[in-house]
């Protein structure tokens, strides 16, 4: 799936606003043409589904998608029926975005994030059957179920057309993202150059299914920090930065930062971490690494940073607004 350069763009919520606030968001976002929104599912702060459902419920184009929710924690009947609903709410509007999950947060909570590849490969098959209102029976690993079906009694009973994109970080998930996938949610924290390895990995599983790299899209997570005072652009992303990189270390491997300094942060940062604890440790993430793995600064360097991106192989960034949020929407509502 191809995209002419500069005209798809998309807003991404975390759990920085209220969810009134980002419901606010999304409707500007949509009259300014974004094309997408998409709910992180981060951490143990918020959840897609509620946000993602009252996005849905006050648009009515702009499409919606979970950015991205693991394969672990939902009981795989109960993740298809989620989806459904949300399809019922804006019919072929929802993008479901899943992703592997990551430790220690997943360990914390009792999950053994075992043979990862397989367990994504079956949640995958068997929600793909269970939306084509297959009636299904699957003995995998990680899924067994017996003549399950979805149980629309009031309502649409065709298929769903939900596309199923896979939030890979490592070779092997891109690998597989490029087989069985519908795109690729491209991380973020990430310097452009990132996507050169992770386009090749997609291509490499593609060829396995006879598809081709543009049958893959490529959507991608940029943090965008944009402010007309340059240093309070950068300072914005820092905070998020620092964060990121103590709690996340496959973010951390992918952005190319120093094991050093990783290692310095996460001396500092407790879990969950506390903003004292996050100040204390962003004078370790440098102006120069900022710029590397962030859109941020003025609205014209901001522009010019995701440009990199989309010239590296992303098909639609993903904007992750830190600071004044509508000023970043105006920015990109013409393009970049």
């Amino acid at each position: 799936m191809t995209s002419a350069n500069g005209t798809r763009v998309a807003l991404y919520l975390q759990d920085k606003h209220p969810i009134r606030e980002g419901m606010e968001y999304v409707r500007y976002a949509e009259e300014k043409g974004f094309e997408a929104v998409w709910q992180a599912e981060s951490r143990l702060v918020r959840d897609a589904i509620v946000p993602m459902a009252a996005f849905a419920a006050v648009t009515e184009r702009i499409r919606v998608g979970s950015g991205v929710i693991n394969n672990w924690t939902r009981n795989i009947g109960l993740l298809a029926a989620t989806f459904l609903t949300l399809d019922d709410l804006a019919p072929n509007r929802v993008i479901c975005g899943i992703g592997a999950w990551w430790d220690p947060l997943a360990r914390n909570v009792g999950i053994e994030r075992r043979k990862p590849l397989t367990a994504m490969r079956e949640t995958i098959e068997v929600m793909r059957r269970l939306l084509a209102m297959e009636r299904v029976t699957f003995h995998g690993e990680f899924h067994q179920v017996d003549g399950i079906e979805l149980d629309v009694v009031h309502g649409r009973r065709e298929p769903r057309h939900v596309p199923i994109m896979i939030g890979a970080t490592g070779p092997q998930m891109m690998e597989l993202t490029g087989e069985i996938a519908d795109g690729a949610v491209l991380n973020y924290c990430v310097p452009p150059e990132y996507n050169i390895h992770a386009l090749e990995q997609l291509e490499r599983g593609a060829a396995k299914a006879g598809r081709s790299l543009d049958d893959i899209d490529r959507p991608q997570l940029i943090v965008c920090s944009v402010h007309e005072d340059r240093q309070t652009a950068l300072d914005g992303a820092r905070e998020l930065l620092t964060q990121y990189l103590a709690q996340q270390p496959h973010i951390a491997k992918a952005s190319g930062v120093k094991q050093e300094t990783v290692d310095k942060i996460q001396a500092i940062l407790g879990w969950p971490a506390t903003l004292e604890q996050v100040r204390k440790a962003m004078p370790l993430v440098s102006d120069e690494l900022v710029q590397r793995i962030t859109a941020s600064g003025t609205p014209d360097e901001v522009k010019a940073k995701v440009r990199e991106y989309v010239d590296n192989g992303a098909t639609c960034p993903i904007l992750y607004p830190l600071g004044d949020v509508k000023l970043m929407i105006d920015t990109f509502a013409g393009g970049y």
